[in-house]
């Protein structure tokens, strides 16, 4: 049979796994070395493969000589081949059914969806656990028929598919812990439900970027739909509702939510996005990828409560019920203002005169000087300062330093500056 036009599998990877491109190098997990046997092909005691094989963007269109496959591969546990030409999900079947040991196997952006997967050639997959068909535009009928055929298939990946809708096999997929389907076009949630119902087990459930826009599920059908789920990414959905947010206190082992992105909190700031999450979702003990703490939970609800207590009753979520609760009904913060003083009243005392002004504190004792110059009628070169805090118990400081600043005294409104002439 004619092999299809174009790099074969094998030529790729004597070529990039030969001793000039790839020497060998002892030590564990440096690289396996395949002796040479009578029986075996002339090339194979040249090549140097490692048990991770990455063959990406190499133009690979077929397998070539399934014999030399299986002769330098036996060992091999990934395999990235994305970005190539293959087209014929026979020649990818050819390849992999020669790696005995695969276990994760990388097809993105492969054109395999110009031909029909049969459950023949899905067999030859069967030890794979992690498998990803990013780009590739796989339909539904071809992952019906890979997850028929991959019993122990824990992770799968199938972004940038150009999926609207879901199609649901006959028979739902136990092993499935990890789902990354990101970058499609599932926005309604009667599509999305369909992956709970499909895969049953599922941990981790990978949304962004879908625009999905509104959770439309009653809660006790929510917990059966996905008892196991402990991660869900909803980056750059459509989700519009805090309803939708308290929906996920639904999932029975929800422990890591990704939010950000959404249209329900651009109004908010970033303090106001995190706080008022985290209140919502007592369970959740990291959000967008940092840990929630039990003091940043305290505080999250604290500020919950303070943010609605001024909200009509009829529009109060019921998670501030909860919390009143629990913490009582907290009075609003008093408004503290940490801005330095800009300026102060100080009494100035010259001889037995005595004058109340107002000076600035970003200025100098210097500039001060001058400010006094006209008051005590003295020259600023004859001037001696000296500053009284009326709260400090230990007398007047000199203030000798003509480029010190005021504010690095402490001044107060009260205090005294007490002017003497050097003739004096």
């Amino acid at each position: 049979m004619d092999q299809p036009s174009g790099r074969s599998f094998m030529q790729v990877l004597c070529e990039k796994y030969s001793p000039e491109n790839f020497p060998y190098r002892r030590g564990p997990g440096m690289g396996v070395h395949v002796p040479a046997t009578p029986q075996g092909s002339p090339m194979k005691d040249r090549l140097n493969l490692p048990s991770v094989l990455v063959l990406n963007s190499c133009g690979i269109t077929c397998a070539g000589d399934e014999k030399e496959i299986a002769a330098f591969c036996a060992h091999v546990s990934e395999l990235d081949l994305s970005d190539n030409k293959l087209e014929d999900w026979h020649e990818v079947s050819k390849i992999v059914s020669n790696v005995p040991q695969l276990e994760f196997l990388n097809l993105s952006s492969n054109p395999l969806n110009l031909s029909v997967l049969e459950r023949t050639c899905a067999g030859s997959f069967s030890g794979v656990r992690k498998l990803v068909l990013n780009n590739s535009k796989a339909s539904w009928e071809t992952v019906h028929t890979i997850l028929q055929e991959l019993p122990d298939l824990e992770e799968l990946f199938l972004c940038l598919n150009d999926y609207e809708t879901v199609s649901c096999p006959s028979i739902c997929c136990h092993s499935l812990k990890l789902l990354h389907i990101t970058d499609n076009n599932l926005q309604d949630w009667t599509e999305i439900r369909k992956l709970g119902v499909m895969f049953p087990s599922l941990d981790t459930l990978v949304l962004a970027n879908n625009h999905l826009n509104a959770i439309e599920e009653p809660d006790d059908s929510l917990a059966r739909l996905f008892p196991n789920l402990r991660s869900i990414s909803l980056h750059k959905s459509g989700l519009h509702s805090w309803e939708d947010i308290d929906k996920l206190n639904s999932f029975p082992k929800l422990e890591e939510v990704r939010l950000l992105g959404i249209p329900l909190l651009q109004p908010y700031t970033t303090e106001e996005r995190r706080k008022l999450v985290v209140a919502r979702l007592p369970s959740v003990s990291k959000l967008n990828g940092s840990v929630v703490t039990d003091g940043e939970r305290e505080d999250s609800e604290r500020f919950f409560i303070r943010y609605y207590v001024d909200v009509p009753q009829e529009e109060v979520p019921f998670r501030y019920h909860e919390l009143i609760t629990k913490y009582g009904k907290l009075e609003p913060l008093a408004e503290v203002d940490l801005r330095p003083q800009s300026s102060a009243k100080v009494e100035v005392h010259f001889n037995d005169q005595v004058e109340e002004i107002s000076i600035r504190l970003d200025q100098t004792v210097a500039e001060l000087k001058k400010q006094l110059k006209t008051l005590v009628q003295l020259p600023t070169s004859s001037m001696l300062l000296y500053y009284f805090d009326h709260e400090a118990p230990f007398g007047p400081e000199e203030m000798k330093y003509s480029s010190r600043a005021l504010h690095s005294f402490g001044i107060r409104d009260g205090d005294k500056i007490y002017v003497e002439s050097k003739t004096k």
